[in-house]
């Protein structure tokens, strides 16, 4: 499995609030189900725009 970029996991998760199943997007992507809800539970609800502060918030500290 190649690495994914935080845009490309809120892109994932955006598909699976969209209404498709999760282990339709593990296969297509080539992700464990645990690996989708550990990003669900880190990016859920985020937006590009919020991965940008989010990564100037852990550069800060």
């Amino acid at each position: 499995m190649k690495k994914m970029t935080e845009h490309q996991i809120v892109s994932i998760l955006k598909e699976a609030e969209a209404g498709i199943p999760v282990k339709e997007l593990c296969r297509k992507y080539g992700i464990g189900n645990s690996t989708f809800y550990k990003w669900r539970q880190k990016y859920g609800g985020m937006e590009t725009s919020d991965i940008k502060r989010l990564k100037k918030l852990e550069a800060g500290s």
